[in-house]
């Protein structure tokens, strides 16, 4: 996934006339694939070896998963542009779904934002954990007696799984994979950022950001911000289950977050619809409304149950 997003920057930057060469870097959170990444401590566990690698000049910019950036960024790195986002849904990879009518059932999946709106959902199931890269992650679905697992939408289209659905035009649910079918979960909030595509760069690199620059979607930028600030001041550092999503319809953004305990007992949400002109700190205000509405004692239990 991380070389695709690299090449598909790299393509646009040759696309506008730049030279460019890709250099391969591998994190932490891809070279350890035996731990939740809760329990490594995920904030900027797919992001420190690529920061290091620009701070230290090996490479100009760096390509991410918005969603796996921590919302504080390094000092010397900023945001150089966020490309236009992908599909921005969670799919349920299953081999059928009656397991949905009754109260057994498993599913996998390394997410604790995922784990925490399918037991609010479906209290009854066990939730196991899933890493690795697509590939590993569907053999591993295949290889147990596992139900279902919960994959994104867009890092399935990107590596070509599934359709995309904006050249296709049939029907999502039961479209096959293999032995398996796909069902969109369209009532699962996604991650923050989910479908979008970060380049950051050093702050100093006035040439290289003006080029990536022109790789920026602004519609896009205005969403996944909101909806990071959300996160950020929800979150005070700590991992958690957060879902949030900002979509703009006309001159409107529509938002919705929620905050989930960890065994998915509780639930916290929030809407709003503003004007684009009204939007400006939206995702603070809501997360500010979330955490004097029983949001702030949520966050201290989930806090807890972590360290």
């Amino acid at each position: 996934m991380a070389l695709w997003q690299a090449n598909k920057v790299k393509s646009a930057l040759e696309n506008l006339g730049y030279n460019t060469q890709l250099v391969p870097v591998k994190s932490e959170g891809d070279l350890n694939l035996d731990q939740p990444l809760y329990e490594m401590g995920i904030t900027g566990i797919f992001t420190k070896t690529l920061d290091i690698a620009m701070i230290t000049g090996k490479v100009d910019i760096a390509v991410h998963s918005m969603k796996d950036v921590p919302t504080t960024l390094p000092k010397g790195i900023v945001e150089a542009a966020v490309l236009e986002r992908a599909s921005n849904k969670d799919l349920l990879i299953h081999k059928g779904l009656d397991f949905l009518k009754q109260e057994k059932g498993t599913i996998a999946t390394g997410s604790l934002r995922r784990k925490a709106q399918w037991l609010n959902k479906y209290p009854a199931h066990n939730v196991v954990d899933l890493r690795g890269n697509v590939n590993t992650r569907l053999q591993k679905l295949q290889d147990n007696n596992w139900n279902a697992a919960i994959f994104a939408e867009a890092g399935l289209e990107r590596l070509g799984f599934i359709l995309n659905r904006a050249q296709n035009k049939s029907p999502l649910p039961e479209r096959r994979m293999g032995e398996d079918f796909v069902e969109e979960l369209n009532w699962m909030l996604p991650a923050p950022a989910q479908g979008a595509m970060l380049v950051v760069a050093m702050e100093k690199d006035s040439e290289i950001r003006e080029a990536i620059a022109k790789l920026n979607h602004r519609e896009t930028e205005i969403c996944v911000h909101i909806e990071r600030e959300f996160l950020k001041v929800l979150e005070g550092g700590c991992t958690a289950p957060i879902g949030a999503l900002a979509r703009i319809e006309g001159n409107m953004l529509h938002f919705e977050g929620n905050l989930l305990s960890l065994d998915g007992t509780q639930k916290l949400s929030i809407k709003k619809l503003v004007t684009i002109e009204e939007s400006h700190g939206l995702g603070r205000k809501c997360a500010q409304e979330l955490l004097a509405n029983g949001g702030k004692e949520l966050m201290e239990e989930i806090k807890k149950e972590l360290n």
